[in-house]
């Protein structure tokens, strides 16, 4: 049989793991589904099952740990189409990381399959005990056998109310029940049974798959079926797009700029920064420039520090973030400290600082004009002022595209704008 889907001539697991056993059967299956490769997205994660996806012929999509039913159901509910197959491979460490993502899947009823390779421990990372572990089974983590009950994630799903949800040892040809779980319009999943070749033998001789899923009282078979449309996102029939209301920049005023000017502005959080970036970035493009803008704060968002990093260029820029600026813009204490360590690497270039911080050590090549922003403009408009001063000292492109864009936003009701008129800007 010609593999359409995965390619599974030759094993990239482990001799004997079970996880081959579910990527032949996938094939088996999906085959019998007879869809293009181009209509299935087998979404993965962290897990030796997700060495897989560079073997496949579908669309694929590779997440974080216990991320993928998740980014599957966006998938699924974005697309909205029953014509294509969205599945999940799942390990039985990203069962439980994920498990709220898995059972909000089951309660809406989202179209796609899950199928959890459930070899009862973590396998990628040494044999560690996992939530999926089933109780006297042995484990690095666990050598004298775990103490307590493993979750039951198919019982979870079936009475979360998954559509088809099935239980089966990996021995074998199970692709007609892969084949059945496929088919569903809805939440389907497959939980497949296994034992690790290199650590769950090991540590458990003589032991085979099925005597732990008996002692754990997990029974192979297939849970009542629950028969219901699968999940609609109605919501957007009535949400507009978000481009919709984005008007494009005109490029009005003409620029001076012959190369790329890398620029950090740096300030307090609530005073502004974010936003006199933003709006300086809107400036540039209207002036025919090319713009990047990367900013940072601290999760705390209302306090510390605020810094934007912006590179204005004539020509496209391939890269986003900066090592070593060439003008350094701080209007706070806060901006202050948190810009010291790429301060120190300035070897040229300009600081313009606030009059009211201390002195810092710079290297001589840096030129450093010192304005009292915070005074003239107070702290919350100290970093609209400091840019202001900054294209009329060097003029990038016009001063006048900036005030134009700070007068048109929100802010522009309540900035007073005459603060800008009035500012004498420093002599070289």
């Amino acid at each position: 049989m010609e593999n359409k889907y995965l390619s599974t001539e030759v094993s990239i697991f482990c001799k004997g793991c079970g996880h081959q056993l579910i990527a032949v059967n996938t094939e088996k299956a999906l085959n019998k589904l007879g869809l293009s490769p181009k209509d299935v997205i087998l979404v993965t994660d962290i897990g030796c099952h997700g060495i897989l996806d560079k073997l496949s012929s579908t669309h694929t999509f590779h997440g974080l740990h216990g991320r993928s039913a998740a980014l599957a159901a966006g998938t699924s509910m974005g697309l909205e189409n029953p014509k294509k197959k969205v599945i999940v491979f799942i390990g039985d460490g990203g069962s439980t990381i994920g498990l709220q993502h898995l059972v909000d899947a089951a309660v809406k009823n989202v179209n796609m399959t899950v199928i959890v390779h459930n070899n009862m421990l973590y396998g990628m990372t040494g044999g560690q005990t996992s939530g999926l572990t089933p109780e006297g089974f042995k484990t690095e983590t666990n050598p004298a056998g775990k103490q307590y009950q493993n979750y039951d994630i198919s019982s979870m799903l079936s009475n979360a109310g998954g559509s088809h949800v099935r239980r089966l040892v990996g021995m074998g040809d199970f692709s007609e029940e892969l084949y059945q779980a496929f088919k569903v319009q809805g939440f389907s999943s497959v939980e497949v049974m296994e034992i690790c070749t290199s650590y769950g033998v090991k540590f458990n001789t003589g032991k085979k798959v099925t005597d732990f899923i008996e002692s754990a009282g997990m029974e192979i078979k297939l849970f009542p079926e629950k028969i219901r449309a699968p999940y609609k996102q109605n919501e957007r029939d009535i949400m507009s797009s978000l481009f919709e209301n984005i008007e494009a920049i005109n490029v009005k005023y003409k620029n001076k700029l012959k190369k790329p000017l890398k620029i950090i502005v740096s300030g307090s959080a609530g005073e502004g920064a974010q936003l006199a970036a933003e709006l300086f970035a809107e400036a540039a493009v209207g002036s025919g420039l090319k713009i990047t803008k990367k900013g940072s704060y601290p999760v705390t968002v209302g306090v510390g520090f605020s810094t934007a990093e912006l590179i204005i260029s004539p020509k496209d820029i391939l890269y986003t973030g900066i090592v070593t600026p060439d003008i350094f813009v701080i209007t706070s204490n806060d901006g202050l400290n948190h810009a010291k360590a790429k301060l120190s690497k300035m070897k040229k270039g300009l600081l313009l600082i606030d009059a009211t911080l201390n002195p810092v050590a710079v290297d001589p090549g840096v030129e450093v004009i010192q304005y009292k922003f915070r005074e003239l403009a107070t702290p919350r408009s100290a970093m609209f002022l400091a840019l202001d001063i900054l294209l009329k000292y060097v003029p990038s492109f016009p001063a006048e595209a900036f005030e134009e864009a700070i007068a048109n936003s929100k802010i522009g009701a309540k900035f007073n704008m005459e603060v800008l008129k009035r500012a004498e800007v420093p002599k070289k």
